[in-house]
Order: structure tokens, then sequence, then C-alpha cells
């Protein structure tokens, strides 16, 4: 476990599902018929959900939602796989995978996808890809998924190439082939990166974390992810304990997601960077 820690925008019309999602519908109308459910998360995140629990939906839904904040990503899988929280919302597909691959303990399992957000690449040295310089030293995360993640970014940004059967989900640097600039990879806890950034040539970052950072993908970035069928792996989702995912509660709380007023909210406060995907878990089938 001491791996793990923690645009084309025309695609988001291919990533999002099909028609408009139903509202979650439920008789419960007084605070006594609630049902509480508890749900870990963190950063901008953890803002959208707080938000949520503020909707007349959610109470429509039946549910009371508390949100708790979390500064650990593997303390919030295994609280959720403990059913000391009921859900999380933090991790993309290929995270839970990785997660649940390399656990030995209780497994994770994904009640509906969210949204996703492109991982980027940034620098306060370089404006450009090309211009990075022969022996750049590139700071990546440390945990299995972002590790393989960053390193297929880097492979799509032009810089390295990456063995034909590389996994997106537990490749690692042992699987780069070809490296012209040879450039040094810096493996550090991906929470810490902002604060490295200056020290470096470039960091490999997720959305969330850029945020909380100051920075946005779509403007800061030096080169970011496509938004597209390529990048499904890294869609973000609502987790709970395995076997509990069909949980209707946890269905109708995932639906909220998907509300017209938390797209409004994203749109509002997120800066464009969290597409909206309503999509199956069948939707992941041929990627497992």
């Amino acid at each position: 476990m001491n791996k793990l820690i923690g645009l084309a925008f025309g695609a988001s019309v291919v990533l999002a599902g099909c028609g408009q999602s139903q509202s979650p519908q439920s008789d419960a109308k007084t605070t006594d018929d609630l049902q509480t459910v508890t749900m870990a998360s963190t950063g901008s995140d953890a803002d959208v959900w707080r938000y949520i629990a503020t909707l007349p939906e959610t109470k429509a839904a039946g549910i009371k939602l508390e949100v708790k904040n979390f500064n650990d990503y593997v303390a919030m899988n295994t609280a959720v796989a403990n059913q000391e929280i009921d859900v999380n919302t933090f991790q993309s597909y290929n995270y839970m995978v990785a997660y649940n691959t390399e656990t030995t303990d209780k497994k994770v399992a994904a009640v509906s996808t969210t949204y996703i957000e492109p991982m980027g690449i940034y620098s306060d040295k370089y404006k450009k890809i090309d211009q990075f310089p022969n022996n750049a030293t590139i700071a990546i995360p440390n945990d299995a998924a972002n590790e393989a993640r960053s390193l297929s970014l880097l492979q799509t940004a032009g810089l390295i190439k990456l063995k034909t059967d590389f996994s997106p989900i537990l490749g690692t640097t042992k699987d780069v082939i070809e490296n012209p600039k040879n450039i040094t990879f810096k493996s550090i806890p991906m929470a810490t990166a902002v604060r490295v950034k200056s020290e470096v040539d470039a960091i490999v970052l997720g959305n969330t974390l850029a945020m909380e950072g100051g920075l946005n993908v779509l403007k800061d970035a030096t080169f970011y992810e496509p938004v597209d069928a390529s990048t499904k792996l890294y869609v973000n989702l609502l987790v709970t304990a395995q076997g509990r995912e069909n949980d209707p509660v946890l269905q109708r709380l995932g639906q909220l997601y998907h509300s017209e007023a938390v797209k409004k909210y994203v749109a509002d406060n997120l800066g464009g960077t969290k597409i909206a995907v309503d999509k199956p878990m069948s939707y992941f089938d041929e990627v497992k």
C-alpha cells in the first residue's frame, strides 16, 4: 500500500449520458424521514457535495448528506471499505482499480460516475512542451494509478515512449522505452507537487489539487489530457464499500450530482475544469 496515497471540449458531448438525468424520487418530505449518508471528500469535490447537501432535491430524495473532509486518499477508501463512512468522492476509475488490486483487505466499488477533469503538466520555467531541455526533472505522483496516468500524459505530450503493453493503471517508469530528452522522474506525493513546482522543471498534477494550489488546468498547464474516449479510465466516481454499490439510497445520491442545480454550481465556480460524465458502470467493461 506504500505506492498509494492517497480539450477537446466537443468530447464532452460524447461523454455525457444519453438524455437528461432523471431527478431522484422519494416520498420522504420531513427531516425525521431522511436517511443520513456520510461522505469522505476533499478540496473542490467536498465543496460541490456540501452544496448538494443544501439542495431541496437532496431532501426530496430522502437523504441528509454529511460531508467530512479527509486529506489522505487511502484513508478515504479504508474508511469506506470498513463502512465507517458510507461513500467517498475523490478518485478516478483507474485509481479505484489500482487500490483494489493492491489492497489485501476489504475492497471498494463504484456507485456512479460524476465527472472527468484533465491532468496537466505545469511549469514555472517553460510555456511550451518543446521548450523542455535535455536532462529536465519532472515531478510525477508516487501512487500507482496516478504514476501510470502521468506517464501516459507525458507520452501523449511527446516527451517519452512507453511499452506497447503499458498498463494505464499500474504502469511505472520501468515501462519507459524511449526518453530522448533524458528526463529525470522525481516521484513525490501528488499533494506536495504545487509546493515543489519552482524547484523542478515541471510537475504533473491532477486538477483537484491544482485548483487548491490556485491553478486552472485549462489556463495554466503547459499541456493537458484530452477529454475523450481515450481518457475514460480517468472518469471520477462516487464510491462505496464493495457489496453496497446497488443500495437505492446511494444510487439516488449519485443521480443528484447530475441535477441542473449542480451543473450550474460547477459551471459558475470551477472554471470549466470538471466535465460531467453520466454513464452506467458498463461504460468501463472493455477496460477492466
